[in-house]
């Protein structure tokens, strides 16, 4: 490690991560108790306080409904109604963090203990990140060890699990594991990567978009020997398949109706006021849920937008590569991100966490990532004021209130960020230090050809490549 960034060093980042972790808990917290029904419930004033004090998590509100308090083991006897709920154990979210909300009640019978216990298990990821970030770069991980999304977001869903996997992704293909580090081969490192990928796609999906930037990385980085590794961007795909599809199956084989429901919910889900996405606001009051024919248009529209998006930011990278001589994963995978954000029909509040991993790995500028917590704190505090006004019954327009405009001011501002930063990410370079660029270890890996041994401007770009 650089001598100027010292173990000590790292130890206080991890600590400091602890810190607003433990804030994070504290501000969830402040929600629970004093008083509990037969149920576990927090009481007397849950429905309004959680609203009014801001300190709602989706953690302690899905106690009850799921039959997260009866311990029901998940996906195995569930399944949804006609009308869309869930019963029998089911979650609306993928397999293992189905396990995480199961072990965080294990040992619960209150909503209180169910979010104490969730934390206990989510809290190493949340580490565990600050420690990878530190090392790949240094300082720049108290973006995330310090951030504003950590307190707010944190313990607000399952979502530090997959946060750690995808970075745990960059973390093993730049450092690698054990005394070899980086000295193993290219090809290793990156099916390391991409089982992480793969697990992250168990946990909450969004991973599973960095495995074709990954591939094409990989298919690229062994160029200056004169040739594409098609074989290991070809494994780097089927390794990542094949981990996500190995967590899922035993779930479908043993409960396929309740394990196929938690796909069916979040497809049947409905633009409306609980998901703050850009078509909801953006087409009011036409995209009001009873509007089935926007509804429907949603179902497609939205997708499409998506996959646009990743298409261009794959291709943006493609030209990178074609100028600098690395293909620039981590960039691609961040704007993919970006427009996923940007163009789903679901945006809720701890997205951020999603994100925040690549302010730090790639040079994005000051004044943007401090724009972008401003406006998503406007929003993730905002959208819950706003409801309890709207409760109980306080002008809440949107000139009515400060909630209301706070709301606008997160929504738009969100947004307008997002489309900068989708461009900005493409055209970012990476702040991992490493010792020797992977395009040139991969070169390593096998006797390069006589003319892979000038200095011209091609391979000069390659020595100083960022990925």
């Amino acid at each position: 490690m650089n001598s100027r960034f010292s173990r000590a060093t790292l130890a206080a980042i991890v600590l400091i991560c602890g810190g607003v972790l433990l804030l994070g808990y504290a501000n969830k917290a402040r929600c629970t108790g004093p008083e509990f029904d037969e149920a576990g419930r927090s009481g007397p004033d849950f429905n309004v306080r959680y609203d009014r004090d801001v300190c709602y998590s989706d953690i302690q509100y899905l106690w009850l409904g799921r039959d997260i308090d009866k311990h029901v083991f998940p996906y195995l006897s569930g399944s949804i109604t006609p009308d869309g709920a869930l019963v029998g154990g089911t979650v609306e979210y993928p397999v293992l963090t189905g396990l995480v909300i199961w072990g965080g009640a294990l040992f619960a019978d209150t909503d209180a203990g169910f979010l104490l216990g969730s934390a206990l298990l989510m809290a190493p990821f949340g580490l565990l990140t600050a420690w990878m970030l530190g090392r790949l770069s240094r300082w720049r991980a108290l973006i995330w060890a310090l951030g504003p999304p950590l307190v707010l977001y944190a313990f607000h869903n399952w979502d530090l699990p997959v946060v750690a996997c995808a970075v745990g992704a960059v973390y093993v293909l730049r450092r690698g594991w054990g005394s070899a580090g980086t000295d193993r081969p290219l090809r290793d490192r990156a099916t390391a990567a991409a089982v992480l990928l793969g697990l992250g796609f168990a946990f909450k999906l969004y991973p599973g978009a960095f495995v074709l930037p990954l591939a094409l990385y990989v298919l690229t980085a062994s160029r200056p020997t004169g040739r594409y590794d098609v074989a290991g961007a070809v494994r780097v795909a089927v390794v990542a398949a094949v981990t996500a599809i190995a967590v899922n199956v035993p779930f479908a084989v043993l409960g396929w109706q309740g394990w196929w429901a938690s796909f069916a919910f979040q497809g049947e889900r409905k633009v409306d006021i609980t998901t703050n996405s850009i078509w909801f606001w953006g087409f009011r009051p036409t995209s009001n849920p009873d509007n089935e024919s926007f509804q429907s248009l949603m179902d497609w529209l939205s997708p499409v937008a998506v996959f646009t998006s990743f298409a261009i930011a794959v291709a943006f990278g493609w030209w990178r590569y074609r100028r600098e001589g690395v293909y620039p994963w981590v960039a691609v995978s961040a704007a993919m991100l970006v427009g996923f954000l940007l163009l789903h029909k679901v945006h809720s509040p701890q997205y951020t966490l999603w994100l925040v991993p690549f302010f730090v790995l790639l040079r994005v500028p000051w004044t943007l990532v401090g724009m972008y917590f401003v406006a998503d704190a406007a929003m993730g505090i905002g959208i819950f004021r706003w409801f309890y006004v709207t409760k109980t019954g306080l002008p809440s327009g949107i000139y009515d209130s400060w909630e209301s405009q706070a709301v606008m001011v997160g929504v738009w501002g969100r947004a307008l960020l997002l489309v900068v930063l989708f461009w900005v990410f493409l055209r970012a370079r990476s702040t991992v230090d490493t010792e020797r660029p992977p395009a040139l270890a991969a070169a390593n890996e096998a006797p390069p050809p006589r003319e892979a041994t000038r200095t011209d401007g091609r391979l000069a770009s390659i020595s100083d490549a960022r990925a």
